[in-house]
């Protein structure tokens, strides 16, 4: 019986690329120090405008969208803490709606018209964008702005087109896509955490 010899594998280099995006993520969070001012800011917005009995719109692209999808469960569920539900809308969520709209006005009208239908005024759009180039979330930035909703966005490689538009943004300055989308992680948590402290279960009724 003839076998084959076992594959050889470089655990060096193996071993180096883990240890680099370990490496590279820390860092990339850890850059979120510099930005304390801004993420204060923007949890600011969130927990006010739910104080205000208003909700939480979310958005996002392929994984910003999960982001999206993420803040808004968290929001309605429970992130730690069994306090009452919370209003928010996932613009990510509804494949009728997306599909709807962007057969029949376009892909970058996807948020801008679900804003316009949804959103009232004193409610807060949060956008996550890893390069701020995406034209559907401009223009859902837009239509927030004309409907006298907050904003907040989510931001990074210098925000992009998208920069300095938002009440409060938090640009993520780092090169690579999924290493800005783990900081926007850390930052929602860090949002939710604001809400549900302002939220304690015993203010539940």
């Amino acid at each position: 019986m003839i076998t084959s010899a076992p594959v050889k594998r470089d655990a060096g280099k193996t071993g180096d690329g883990i240890r680099s995006a370990i490496e590279t993520s820390a860092e990339t969070v850890r850059s979120l120090l510099g930005r304390l001012d801004a993420i204060e800011r923007a949890c600011g917005i969130v927990v006010g405008a739910l104080k205000n009995g208003n909700k939480v719109l979310a958005a996002g692209n392929g994984g910003s969208a999960a982001e999206a999808l993420h803040m808004a469960e968290e929001l309605i569920g429970r992130f730690r803490l069994d306090r009452r539900a919370l209003p928010a809308v996932s613009l990510a969520a509804d494949p009728t709606a997306i599909t709807c709209i962007a057969n029949d006005f376009g892909y970058d009208q996807v948020f801008a018209r679900q804003v316009e239908g949804l959103g009232k005024p004193g409610d807060v759009l949060v956008l996550f964008s890893t390069s701020g180039k995406s034209r559907n979330l401009a223009l859902a930035l837009e239509q927030a702005r004309r409907g006298g909703l907050k904003t907040v966005s989510f931001l990074g490689k210098g925000g992009g087109p998208m920069a300095g538009l938002s009440d409060a943004e938090v640009i993520v300055e780092a090169p690579q896509t999924e290493r800005i989308q783990e900081a926007h992680q850390v930052l929602m948590h860090i949002v939710l955490d604001a809400v549900e402290r302002a939220f304690p279960p015993e203010a539940a009724g």
